[in-house]
């Protein structure tokens, strides 16, 4: 190779590394509002209807309608329902999950019903993404996040797999939350157990001062678990930060011992203690963790049927024994709706490793919230598939998710976690509020919470 072309070539891989790590020169940020809803989404309907346009959301709270209770959509009927019988004439709209849960489980069917765009944000996020739109940059290893601002979606016209994964990362929930949660599991004699705790959220990025990385001291959010039961884990915390640019850091106080240890293998692929090996810690929340260990391509969006507007299956009247069948979710309680979801494949980097050799996720284009999805062995066989849940809280102005689960193929086994049906305590806007605050999350608070 001659030195011309080799200058060549060095300018045109300088160039990729710069579009890879800034935006700056791809963003028409007059298109948000516009052609684009103010968070990126498309704001037209699709060519044949079946998805309509963006109106602004679910903004007001019907006439009694509070978390956990009601369904604004209650009047609704399934379009058309998809089972073994018709797979064929739908398994297009399905991402592969679902495809092979219907395959696997005699009786699993989707009810798919009319699509209702019922997403939106809070009209400073929206304010402030459009004045930062194209300043987020990711870092020159292909994954951290170098800068963005706080309370705005970072890549609103995203270029690349790992943007989207940031987008879905810091979408908005406000800016901390507390829940009595529980997580579920059918036993093979088909007993149902139940690890039930309270689960405090932190989220200091959805915060307007927030200016850069640095500012929110690096953090992306702050969990603290208290278990509640069964009786023999009661009292036991776990406390989790959440980096933007490192593997999280854990503590876990033990009340017998009344002491606070350090939790270093609460990461990556390592099994939750009580699931039996059926769920990893990164499976939490659908994915949660560094970004460090897979390649993410960005495959396109698409349009597909996914969980959406899950009022019914997250009402209070609603009893754990009643949903967590033996093989899957109470289908009646289910609703999907087809929308234009990102596809982002993750690949497990040559240098790294993990038991899911590949990801494939699908997030909503609307609130950047992960919908769905299927994780393969390093053979390529898909192994387990996630599903979420999704709904409009009018009082955040914002989308929500808790409930999801996760399918285990080979053991032929699943888990449903974050479930607050049952739970005395669904505060969507407790920070907001001042009913927890970031001094909760530390692990000198830890120990003082176990000792009172």
């Amino acid at each position: 190779m001659n030195i011309f072309k080799l200058s060549l070539l060095n300018c045109a891989v300088s160039l990729a590394l710069l579009s890879a790590g800034a935006q700056a020169a791809t963003v028409d940020a007059s298109k948000l509002g516009t052609e684009l809803t103010p968070f990126g989404a498309e704001k037209a309907g699709n060519a044949d209807g079946s998805i309509p346009a963006w109106t602004g959301g679910l903004t007001k709270a019907p006439e009694g309608w509070a978390p956990g209770h009601g369904d604004p959509y209650a009047g609704d009927k399934p379009l058309y329902s998809i089972d073994a019988g018709n797979l064929a004439q739908h398994e297009a709209e399905l991402p592969p999950g679902q495809v092979q849960l219907i395959k696997t489980y005699p009786g699993y069917r989707m009810d798919v019903y009319p699509t209702h765009r019922s997403c939106t944000f809070p009209d400073q996020l929206a304010q402030r993404t459009r004045e930062f739109a194209g300043q987020s940059r990711i870092a020159s290893d292909g994954w951290q996040l170098e800068q963005a601002p706080g309370l705005a979606i970072p890549f609103p016209m995203p270029q690349s797999g790992v943007e989207v994964m940031w987008n879905y990362k810091l979408r908005y929930m406000g800016k901390g939350r507390r829940v009595q949660a529980s997580l579920l599991l059918r036993e093979k004699s088909g007993a149902l157990s139940e690890f039930k705790q309270w689960d405090y959220e932190y989220y200091p990025y959805n915060d307007p001062a927030v200016k850069s990385p640095a500012d929110s001291g690096g953090y992306e959010a702050k969990l603290l678990y208290d278990v509640l039961s069964p009786s023999s884990r009661a009292g036991e915390m776990y406390l989790v930060h959440g980096y933007l640019d490192k593997p999280q850091d854990s503590w876990i106080y033990f009340p017998g011992q009344r002491r606070v240890r350090r939790a270093p293998s609460f990461a990556y692929d390592n099994p939750i203690a009580g699931t039996d090996s059926l769920f990893f810690v990164d499976q939490l929340n659908m994915f949660t963790g560094a970004l460090d260990r897979y390649d993410f391509k960005l495959i396109g969006k698409r349009e597909m049927v996914v969980p959406y507007n899950s009022y019914r299956l997250v009402d209070k009247s609603n009893k754990y024994a009643d949903l967590v069948g033996q093989d899957y979710l109470n289908r009646d309680k289910q609703r999907y709706e087809k929308h234009r979801v990102w596809v982002v494949e993750g690949t497990v980097k040559a240098d790294k490793r993990h038991s899911f050799a590949k990801r494939v996720f699908f997030i909503d284009e609307d609130s950047w919230a992960l919908l769905h999805v299927d994780m393969y062995d390093a053979k390529g066989n898909l192994w387990r598939v996630q599903e979420g849940t999704l709904w409009a809280d009018p009082q955040l102005q914002a989308c929500t998710n808790f409930e999801y689960t996760s399918y285990d193929l080979i053991a032929r086994r699943y888990i449903a976690d974050y479930f607050t049906q049952e739970g005395e305590v669904l505060d969507l806007t407790a920070a907001q509020e001042g009913r927890i605050t970031d001094k909760m999350f530390n692990p000198n608070e830890l120990r003082r919470r176990g000792e009172r």
